[in-house]
């Protein structure tokens, strides 16, 4: 569905007009796609440009705290009050004080060049700048706040007057309403700064800009694009999103990068380095869910009298009563006396045993059949083999006799020709292996003798 400012421009195109817009700032101009006009540049202010001056008395004033000195991470008075008598701090505040009373002439001098004045009040505490006659640049009021705002958080005199240049910006980062428990603030803070204030100082040469971390907030001082860096990498350490560590890692990385002019135009996804938690999973604590409160007592519990009222047990004699009471006593010990024997006969079970289901067995009258047609075809398939055996047997039989006969022949054919020379001669018989356990008579020998494949006949007159 089309809105009505589409609607609007559609009416307008369509009439040849040029379309409205709802607010003035939203007109487009003709040297925002302009790519050789820088426009985060500030130009110079010049003094000609307001010659009569400022025409009302703009000022601003802020306080600082007493304890703040030259030291970056200086002691309160409140803690020295355990150990001190009341005339040592107040020694102690005015020594503290006297820093800035030292370094205001740098400060007033500085204003001056501007046309601002100053003015710092040690009784209350406060510092105040204001425009003058000879103030000329309106926007020179809202550095001089800015100034004054740097000194109260110790920032030293010469690095806090650099913000009157119109290329410098600060950002005071408020980090002491971020986490609510104080040793994990120190812990995240602490890390922020690192040992001997290493991290810091990486920060501060990758970005360009003066980082201070002083109490619950932390000032940074430089061009816009590095405030936007530093913002970042203060707020995610101590959210506990990122450690500094990592934001140094991609900001090397995106300072090489920016040195390629190819890549100008190109996403730089792929090349920076990509962190995922490794925090393991802590188990939630059991919560007892609250019941619902109601401003009534609880219901009073049932008696034992109560009880036997409502089951009727009340009316029962005495006898009846104790033969109801040995009822239900047996029957106790009916059901752990059948629990126990069950326990006693689970230790004589083997493991590998399973009981047959009414499915299983089932199974098995129907795999008993199967059996008893195995049975029959294997009766079958023996029956002829043994016809098979018979019929090789006869075959066999047969071949012994012819092998025999031959036998005899040639024995009887070696004992005429010795007969007729006179001589003993050795015959060696080879019956074959078919011959195995059958006996061959040879004629002259004894009945019982037998010639098998090793044994040597011996033929005499």
């Amino acid at each position: 569905m089309a809105s009505e400012g589409d609607a609007s421009a559609l009416v307008a195109a369509a009439e040849g007009r040029k379309p409205r817009h709802k607010g003035k700032h939203d007109k487009p101009k003709p040297w925002d796609d302009d790519p050789n006009i820088d426009h985060w540049k500030i130009e110079e202010f010049d003094p000609s440009w307001n010659e009569g001056g400022m025409l009302e008395v703009t000022s601003f004033s802020t306080l600082f705290p007493q304890y703040r000195g030259k030291s970056p991470h200086p002691t309160p008075p409140s803690a020295l009050s355990w150990f001190l008598p009341r005339s040592a701090i107040d020694w102690f505040c005015l020594v503290v004080k006297k820093y800035l009373q030292e370094a205001w002439p740098i400060v007033k001098g500085a204003l001056k060049e501007f046309g601002v004045a100053c003015e710092l009040n040690l009784v209350e505490g406060s510092m105040t700048v204001s425009t003058t006659r000879k103030t000329k640049d309106p926007y020179i009021i809202i550095k001089a706040n800015e100034l004054i705002k740097l000194l109260s958080r110790s920032v030293p005199a010469p690095q806090a007057i650099k913000i009157l240049n119109d290329e410098m910006s600060c950002a005071i980062i408020k980090i002491g309403s971020i986490i609510r428990n104080k040793e994990r603030f120190v812990k995240r803070r602490g890390r922020l700064l690192g040992p001997n204030l290493s991290t810091l100082k990486a920060i501060e040469i990758l970005t360009g800009c003066y980082i201070l971390v002083q109490g619950n907030t932390a000032a940074a001082m430089g061009y816009w694009k590095g405030l936007k860096q530093v913002v970042r990498v203060v707020e995610d350490c101590i959210k506990n999103v990122k450690h500094p560590v990592y934001h140094i890692k991609e900001l090397l990385i995106k300072r090489e990068l920016v040195k390629n002019p190819a890549l100008a135009h190109e996403s730089w996804d792929k090349f920076l380095p990509k962190f995922k938690k490794k925090n393991v999973k802590q188990k939630k604590p059991l919560t007892k869910e609250k019941k619902q409160y109601t401003p009534f007592p609880p219901p009073q519990q049932p008696s034992k009298i109560d009880l036997e009222l409502e089951s009727g047990e009340c009316f029962m004699s005495d006898k009846k009563k104790s033969a109801k009471e040995w009822q239900e006593k047996l029957e106790k010990q009916s059901q752990k006396a059948e629990e126990n024997k069950r326990k006693r006969e689970a230790a004589f079970v083997h493991p590998n045993e399973d009981i047959a289901t009414p499915y299983e067995s089932a199974k098995s009258i129907i795999n008993n059949g199967e059996i008893a047609d195995m049975a029959k075809s294997l009766k079958k398939k023996a029956k002829e083999l043994r016809k098979n055996e018979e019929q090789e047997n006869g075959s066999a039989h047969v071949q012994e006799q012819e092998a025999v006969e031959r036998c005899m022949h040639v024995s009887a054919i070696d004992q005429e020709n010795s007969v007729r020379r006179g001589d003993d001669i050795l015959i060696f018989v080879m019956i074959p292996t078919v011959i195995s356990y059958d006996a061959c008579q040879v004629p002259g020998t004894d009945e019982d003798s037998a010639v098998t494949s090793d044994d040597t006949l011996r033929i005499r007159d």
